[in-house]
């Protein structure tokens, strides 16, 4: 046996191999043949398989395919959707740890912290939609006995579904179920550094749903991406990923008055007031709002921790301690806490807000987990880093790092604190933490933020709205609202009647 060998069988990578894309219910290369490899964050470069580079032309096909089963999809009485769905939730908790376990290879988001919840929260989404199926309802207006006036909600059509690579599964079930159970078809865009498990996803999905129903493409954002926002024939696109690219989805698609759901990214403030109990219950909940188990490649993590002047040296000194005994290293390892960073070209990028923030005079690091202080070179890790005596002007205190990078600044004033919470141009997520609760609800009503956590870190919960304020994003997901909003539109019908 070689050394290469060892150092893969040492590591848990399995073998390299072929990952066709699902199009009109068949596992399908592209049409010219192209293929693009898709490497693993736990060793350097290293291929783990390879997926079809979609062209235009396949992007069309697939597209076809959705737009051919539409008729017959949305005609099925919601109690049949909902049974399909019911099956495919079913179906991934049977699979769930196969999932999981090819989420931590495709992302290198650890396996026991990250991508076994994520696995029971698409799980848990399939299912949630599938409940909520008959509340897709219209409204009945008393008009009089000579008037039946009455209105549906009907799908939109064909939904061209955009995803990123940091947790390609969660965000699936974000969209999928929730387009599916109003009776759209649907075609996902997996993203390019994280394809496979939305792939074994589809292959889950296969088995329950009609051909052309759900379609999952692979290739590039700029040319398959593209090429699925300006299809005529796609009736909504629904994109999560980063602003930027956010906006330009959101030109090509209003270009064409296509429907458009964006959630995009995030600078998110954590307020805490020095009431709180400064106790493991509370450090492990900040823990969990600075997404440092997911390597901070969040677009909800509290990465701006606002500390009140009074309790910041003891808040801060605890969750150092704690972040400081977080084990990093290879994702499918049980006993890691926080896996890899997506891929060279993300590296690069955190690694260059870290030196920006090691380099300064204008602030202390109280925690340095820059690459070299990790010494774990076979793959692309990092620990967490806090700065501390920021102020909300810095560039680290105003760009999405999407890295484990934390930056703590101090405040007296409530009035102050909210306003420097408030000043960014994103708006997804915010934690506040206090036991006072007129404090907690008007801090909490005061932020310019779609989504607020109080005195908790924990994630989206299912049937809960979520979605951002400002250039974080339009429309909502992960809730029966949201559903209805984002993938149903409003028919209205009035029919005069005959009377006796």
């Amino acid at each position: 046996m070689t050394s290469t060998q060892t150092s893969l069988a040492d590591l848990q990578i399995p073998e390299a191999r072929d990952y066709p894309m699902f199009v009109d219910g068949a596992w399908v290369e592209a049409l010219d043949g192209q293929w693009s490899e898709v490497t693993t964050p736990i060793l350097r470069k290293h291929v783990i398989g390879r997926v079809p580079t979609s062209s235009a032309e396949d992007v069309d096909k697939a597209v076809r395919a959705a737009h051919k089963a539409f008729p017959r999809w949305k005609s099925q009485h919601f109690t049949a959707r909902a049974r399909i769905l019911s099956k495919i939730a079913d179906a991934i908790d049977a699979r769930a740890e196969e999932l999981a376990r090819l989420t931590a290879l495709d992302t290198g988001n650890a396996l026991r912290t990250q991508a076994r919840p994520e696995v029971q929260t698409l799980a848990n989404l399939f299912r949630y939609f599938a409940g909520v199926a008959g509340e897709i309802k219209g409204t009945v207006l008393p008009a009089g006995d000579d008037q039946l006036q009455y209105s549906r909600q009907e799908p939109l059509g064909v939904i061209g579904c955009i995803l990123p690579w940091n947790s390609p599964l969660m965000i699936a079930g974000f969209k999928i179920p929730a387009a599916l159970v109003a009776g759209n078809t649907v075609v996902v865009k997996a993203a390019e550094a994280a394809p496979l498990s939305v792939l074994l996803l589809a292959e889950i999905c296969a088995e329950h749903l009609p051909a052309g129903v759900l379609n999952v493409i692979t290739g590039k954002g700029s040319v398959a991406g593209e090429a699925l926002v300006q299809h005529p024939d796609v009736d909504k696109v629904s994109f999560t990923g980063s602003t930027e690219v956010g906006r330009r989805v959101a030109r090509e698609a209003g270009g064409r008055l296509a429907h458009v759901s964006l959630e995009l990214g995030g600078k998110n403030p954590s307020i805490v007031f020095p009431d709180v109990d400064i106790n493991d219950d509370f450090i492990n909940q900040l823990l969990l709002s600075t997404r440092v188990h997911r390597q901070g490649q969040s677009c909800t993590a509290g990465s701006r921790l606002f500390l009140h002047q009074d309790i910041y040296d003891n808040v801060l000194d605890r969750l150092v301690t704690t972040l400081a005994g977080l084990k990093v290293g290879n994702p499918l390892d049980e006993a890691t806490d926080m896996g890899a960073i997506i891929n060279e070209a993300q590296f690069a990028s955190v690694c260059g807000f870290l030196d920006d923030g090691l380099s300064s005079n204008k602030v202390s690091t109280v925690l340095d987990g820059s690459p070299d202080k990790v010494g774990k070179s076979e793959g692309y890790y990092m620990g967490p880093t806090v700065f501390s005596g920021a102020d909300n002007s810095w560039r680290l205190s105003r760009e999405e790092i999407f890295g484990p990078a934390l930056v703590a600044i101090p405040w007296t004033d409530h009035a102050d604190v909210v306003a420097m919470a408030n000043d960014s141009h994103y708006g997804l997520a915010a934690y506040v933490w206090t036991h006072n609760l007129d404090l907690a609800l008007s801090t909490a009503h005061a932020l310019e933020t779609g989504w607020v956590q109080v005195n908790q870190g924990g994630g989206q919960m299912v049937g809960q709205s979520y979605g951002g304020y400002k250039q974080s994003g339009l429309g909502r997901e992960v809730s029966l609202e949201g559903m209805i909003a984002g993938f149903t539109q409003t028919k209205q019908v009035n029919v005069r009647l005959r009377t006796l």
